[in-house]
């Protein structure tokens, strides 16, 4: 990456779509989109646990968005839910 004339790097900011991105790969991470398949194709529920994550993934993703800067770290546990000692599978 180029340097500026101060030294720091030069890196593009991040935007909605890198947000987005982030939150699909944690609710990917986490087993959502496979618990959701399996509800729909062979009847067995969703842990309420996990539609309770998604739904926070989904609501961190919208407040870091209407951020005027979106930090630079925003991919940082620190600005998202986790889920604990829930079984997806």
């Amino acid at each position: 990456m180029a340097k500026e004339r101060d030294g720091s790097l030069n890196r593009r900011r991040p935007d909605h779509e890198d947000v987005r991105r982030e939150a699909e790969r944690r609710l990917d991470a986490s087993g959502y989109h496979r618990s959701r398949v399996k509800e729909f194709a062979v009847g067995v529920p969703m842990p309420a646990s996990l539609r309770y994550l998604a739904m926070q993934i989904e609501f961190a993703a919208e407040a870091i968005c209407r951020l005027d800067r979106i930090p630079a770290d925003f991919d940082s546990d620190l600005y998202w839910p986790k889920l604990d000692n829930v079984t997806t599978a």
